[in-house]
């Protein structure tokens, strides 16, 4: 897994992350459109992560850290990469970020219904906590679909 590399998202990439995530992330989310991504890299340079292979798109993981917490999003291998250390890869980038911020603990949002993804979170590492239980308010008059069942 020489060839992989992995590095923080700038504005040029920005399209190819949505189109990317049309295909290899679950679910959709109210922040899934180039204004959301674009404050994200805006507010935070380094918390969009790419991996790349041959110069191709092939996972994403945002490691998102307000000062007091760590948080994971949006981590997406392409289908026909999957397996392949790909996102260990990413998840170690983040995690890496988060320590160097001074992070104590990382969490992520996984979908309920994405077994695919628990064994994956499982393998590296990071359990559920069944009595925390997310709470959402949309803040737009924008119709989405949830995340969550």
């Amino acid at each position: 897994m020489t060839d992989l590399r992995i590095r923080t998202a700038v504005p040029a990439d920005l399209d190819s992350v949505l189109a990317f995530w049309r295909t290899a992330a679950e679910g959709t989310s109210i922040s899934d459109d180039r204004a959301g991504v674009e404050r994200l890299v805006a507010r935070d340079p380094e918390a969009l992560l790419l991996a790349e292979r041959g110069g191709v798109l092939v996972g994403t993981v945002i490691a998102g850290f307000d000062g007091w917490r760590c948080h994971l999003y949006r981590l997406a291998v392409h289908p026909e990469r999957r397996r392949q250390g790909i996102g260990s890869a990413l998840l170690a980038a983040a995690e890496e970020r988060f320590v160097r911020l001074g992070g104590r603990r990382a969490d992520a949002m996984v979908l309920v219904r994405n077994e695919t993804a628990h064994h994956a979170w499982g393998a590296a590492g990071y359990g559920p906590e069944e009595h925390w239980r997310r709470w959402v308010k949309p803040l737009t008059d924008r119709d989405v679909k949830p995340l969550t069942d």
